[in-house]
């Protein structure tokens, strides 16, 4: 809860700027703070940032600290009421189970930040200061990021809360179920409705937020050179080791990604296409095994931080690491493990079909990216629309949508949707950076040039397409 406050805080105030959200009350940064930030797999990916318990002075040689000059000014004053309804009806066949779920869900985040101050370091006196200073290369901190090629950063500025307060939230869910299905999980052990059953729940959850909480947080990166002398990147994001190799310096993922934020979207249908082969490998899968990973992903799509879990695991897993080290909690843990097992059957069962580096691992790594990537609301109203019917008129719009820019869906498909599905689906296209309109038995969509809407269309269509691949039928 804290979190999604947090991320909203910065996406009003800050929206495509530095600031970055805290995740957890629990945690405290200070100014000169070290974060490490991992680099992302997928170049529309944000990188994940790391806060240590380390500050600059902890890594220095020498027993002269670093003495930053500090301000403090009074930021803005900042109340804030999200909330929203979603509705649907479908019909969902998997191989084990049919079911007809009708659900709707009205959810209400309440913030009260009151009056926030913000804490900054004098950049230029820190340039000054961090002349002719030397890192310690020895310190165990630098060492493991070295190994992991990740980047250093120091905080120089953060936004905090200056009384007490407090974020409350709201939700209620109600629901039938005809079947046997999992319906709702969001924060709760798994409910199993059976035969025309049905289910209301309502929670009202409060959190007090005392002075001094920091909610948002700027780095500055280091570039780090091989005797331990660095410099500050004013004008990027781009530190780093000296010691990394052009390999290790590289973005990984999409061969050939340019890891630009294009504005008008017009990257869209290249980058689709050179990620054809993983949504392709997942199509070419028995319809056993991608029934029952559609199945299981979208009940985790009601949980972002159980998805999210899945992912810090998969990172692991295409790494080549040891998933043990993952700091996922055992509920989490519970959630996703039935997911790994589908992973593993599917990749002994399509082990002699694959061909070139794309494997069932890194193309449902592309998925669950994609996926954590979008907000609650998104996640929630993906989970409607992941029905067959309605994933395949979907899965026409982007098709068109890579080959015109604009994309018609028309006919028996359209007309053979809910009509509550489809305002549904309109929200889903709408909230990232497309449009959708329909008229009559017609649906249309395009890239909306005046949002400028940059990654989000492809992080949309990638989750989209990934779980058409996925639908048995």
């Amino acid at each position: 809860m804290f979190a999604t406050a947090t991320r909203n805080f910065v996406d009003e105030v800050d929206p495509g700027g530095l600031l970055i959200p805290m995740r957890s009350v629990n945690d405290s940064i200070a100014l000169l703070t070290v974060v490490v930030s991992q680099k992302p797999f997928w170049f529309w990916q944000k990188p994940k940032h790391l806060p240590t318990d380390f500050t600059l002075n902890d890594l220095l040689v020498g027993d002269t600290p670093i003495t930053p000059v500090l301000t403090e000014i009074d930021f803005i004053k900042y109340n804030g009421t999200y909330g929203g309804h979603i509705q649907g009806s479908v019909d969902a066949t998997f191989i084990q189970s049919n079911v007809n779920v009708e659900g709707k869900e009205s959810s209400k985040l309440q913030m009260s930040f009151g009056s926030l101050k913000k804490d900054e370091v004098d950049v230029r006196r820190l340039l000054q200061d961090s002349k002719n200073r030397v890192l310690d290369m020895s310190h165990c901190l630098i060492q493991q990021t070295k190994k992991k090629c990740q980047v250093f950063g120091v905080v120089k500025e953060r936004i905090v809360t200056n009384q007490p307060c407090s974020v409350v939230e709201e939700l209620q869910q109600a629901g039938s179920c005809a079947g046997t299905f999992s319906l709702w999980g969001l924060k709760s052990p798994k409910v199993l409705l059976k035969d025309n059953a049905s289910l209301g729940k309502d929670s009202n959850v409060a959190m007090e937020i005392p002075t001094n909480t920091t909610l948002a947080y700027a780095l500055i990166d280091l570039v780090v050179k091989h005797d331990g002398r660095y410099e500050l990147c004013l004008m990027s994001s781009e530190g780093g080791f000296e010691v990394d190799s052009p390999t290790q310096r590289s973005l990984a993922g999409v061969p050939g990604a340019c890891g630009q934020d294009h504005p008008d979207g017009s990257h869209l249908p290249r980058e689709l296409k050179n990620l054809g082969a993983h949504f392709q490998l997942l199509a070419a899968l028995p319809a056993s095994s991608r029934s029952s990973l559609l199945e299981k992903i979208t009940a985790l799509m009601v949980d972002k931080a159980a998805l999210n879990a899945l992912q810090s695991v998969l990172d692991q897993m295409i790494l080549g690491k040891s998933v043990n080290t993952v700091d996922v909690s055992e509920a989490h843990k519970q959630s996703i493990q039935p997911v790994l097992e589908v992973l593993k059957e599917a990749e002994g069962v399509s082990a002699a079909q694959m061909e070139g580096s794309v494997t069932v691992l890194s193309a449902l790594h592309l998925i669950t990216s994609a996926l954590s990537e979008l907000t609650c609301d998104n996640l929630a109203a993906l989970r409607v629309c992941s029905c067959p019917d309605t994933l395949k008129v979907m899965d026409l719009l982007v098709e068109h949508l890579m080959e015109s820019g604009e994309s018609p869906a028309s006919g028996a498909d359209v007309a053979a949707l809910p009509e509550n599905v489809l305002p549904v689906m309109e929200h889903l296209f709408n909230s990232s950076g497309m449009s959708l309109q329909r008229d009559g038995d017609t649906a249309r969509s395009q890239i909306n040039q005046l949002k400028q809407p940059g990654n989000q269309p492809l992080i949309m269509c990638i989750a989209l397409r990934g779980l058409r691949s996925l639908n048995p039928h």
